[in-house]
């Protein structure tokens, strides 16, 4: 059996910002330097995992983090946590998930002191089932037009 051969790239740009490089890339393994995965930290950090004030990568941390576990501030992933974060799973302050937990939490699951959604835990929800008018102000002033229940 042919065993596939991962290609490793590493990259660091000369150029520093608040001494961090302004691009840092690490992608797969570098036995060289004893790590079987990239570790990429920079103001742009791409790799497995990443690091930096826009991460992108498998794990990513940052002020901006997109991956599959995302931390951070404006979180994006499969598992995503931050201030603000979008995910399947959603957990922060306002949070938008399948399973969403947070401050105010919107998803097929939500969880949260704030909560919207087809299944709901919090002191003000909108749900199917029951719709609290301070909860639908809250989400209304989030996202125009999301936190209106259905008037049919």
């Amino acid at each position: 059996m042919a065993r596939s051969v991962r290609r490793s790239v590493r990259y660091v740009s000369t150029t520093k910002v608040l001494g961090l490089p302004l691009v840092a890339v690490a992608r797969g393994p570098d036995p060289a330097r004893g790590e079987d995965h990239g570790h990429a930290v920079g103001i742009i950090a791409i790799g497995d995992r990443a690091t930096g004030g826009i991460a992108l990568g498998g794990i990513s941390c940052g002020i901006l983090s997109l991956g599959g576990i995302a931390v951070g501030g404006l979180t994006i992933g499969g598992v995503a946590a931050g201030l603000l974060a979008l995910g399947g799973v959603a957990v922060g302050g306002l949070v938008l998930g399948g399973v969403a937990i947070g401050g105010g939490a919107t998803g097929g699951v939500a969880i949260g002191h704030y909560a919207q959604g087809g299944a709901t835990i919090g002191t003000h929800v909108v749900s199917p089932q029951k719709t609290d008018p301070q909860a639908e102000q809250f989400f209304e002033s989030w996202m125009p037009g999301v936190g209106r229940a259905s008037k049919d």
